[in-house]
């Protein structure tokens, strides 16, 4: 069950963030194979002064409509899955949501199963 959290500058309309969130939460069914209903999505759009990237680095030429979008998961993808699903989400928000791949940067972050609680103070597959 992923949890994943989109950071952008501000000045996306509603509508632009509910597409990109959908983008990459399909992105991530189709290929990280979780199941369709495991969505838990975080946008925060945040002033200039308040996000700050570097526009050159490892020669990526990135511009304001850069977006991070980083991922809270189970540990245990090959990094064969991973790398198709980086292409593939770049893809995608670039084709459906017009964003350029060079603006896409993508963080995966692996924790095993007793690191979740989905409510309740449960802890499900700690035993």
């Amino acid at each position: 069950m992923p949890l994943t959290r989109i950071t952008t500058l501000k000045g996306r309309s509603s509508e632009e963030k509910a597409l990109i969130g959908e983008v990459i939460l399909q992105t991530i069914v189709d290929k990280l194979h979780v199941p369709q209903n495991d969505r838990f999505l975080i946008i925060e759009e945040l002033d200039r002064e308040n996000f700050s990237f570097d526009p050159n680095c490892l020669d990526i030429d990135r511009s304001d409509g850069f977006l991070i979008v980083q991922i809270t998961l189970n540990a245990g993808r090959s990094a064969e899955v991973k790398k198709e699903f980086y292409e593939a989400l770049a893809e995608q928000l670039h084709q459906q949501c017009d964003i350029r791949m060079e603006d896409v940067f993508i963080n995966l972050v692996e924790v095993t199963k007793e690191n979740w609680s989905y409510g309740n103070g449960i802890a499900p597959f700690i035993v």
